[in-house]
């Protein structure tokens, strides 16, 4: 598989082809200012909440690309009043099956709303289960018990996860959710986009790797093979 990091919480990851997006917030930060979004290409947008900094240009990549839209019921709701008809409503619950695997919405310890301040459902995490490999996209998350589960329903190969504090996990936490999730490889997201989520990122990697774990940090439009 091979992920792109488009900054913050934007990622792309592409399974056999199949190109999935997450969170798509690039127009409004600055870090990201030479990402061409025109130029992003998507099969699928997963969407783990609505907050600004996750749904900022999810409206105009989704009309631009016509990718499969796959959130809560109330996010999909809001797509469909915006304009988008390519939507799958989900939540908590058991695997849901697409062309190139399956994919289980799990708990995410935060809040959902969209920019407007109206209620957005609840804010979900996604595993992946697929041919060519698992893995877990937190969303924006806290540490929780609950990730202690996935490991009953995947084997994950990498697990990305946010590490800048203050409305996340911050690195301490989310070396101890590696941990629960069993997995020693971590792209972390979520961190150094704003003051309140600043982070050294040197005695990341290093924390990280003193606990027997590698946190890949992929530069804004890097692509990484995983």
């Amino acid at each position: 598989m091979k992920l792109t990091f488009y900054g913050h919480a934007s990622v792309l990851i592409e399974i056999e082809g199949t190109k999935i997006l997450f969170d798509p917030f690039i127009s409004g930060n600055a870090l990201a200012k030479d990402v061409e979004i025109a130029k992003i290409e998507a099969d699928y947008i997963f969407i783990s909440h609505g907050h600004g900094d996750h749904v900022g240009d999810l409206i105009e990549i989704a009309k631009k690309t016509g990718a499969k839209c796959v959130a809560s019921a109330e996010i999909a709701g809001w797509l469909q009043s915006n304009g988008i008809e390519s939507v799958h409503g989900m939540n908590h619950g058991g695997f849901i099956e697409f062309p190139f695997g399956k994919v289980k919405g799990v708990n995410a310890i935060h809040s959902s709303s969209f920019p407007d301040g109206s209620y957005a459902g609840n804010p979900l995490g996604f595993v992946f289960v697929t041919p060519s490999g698992s893995f877990y996209y937190a969303g924006d998350t806290a540490l929780t018990m609950d990730m202690k589960l996935i490991p009953l329903w995947a084997k994950l190969d990498f697990a990305v996860l946010p590490i800048g504090g203050n409305y996340t996990m911050d690195v301490t936490d989310a070396i101890y959710a590696a941990d629960f999730v069993e997995c020693n490889k971590i792209v972390g997201i979520h961190y150094n986009t704003f003051p309140a989520v600043t982070i050294d990122t040197d005695k990341a990697v290093e924390q990280f790797t003193a606990s027997g774990k590698t946190l890949l940090l992929p530069q804004i439009n890097e692509t990484i093979e995983l």
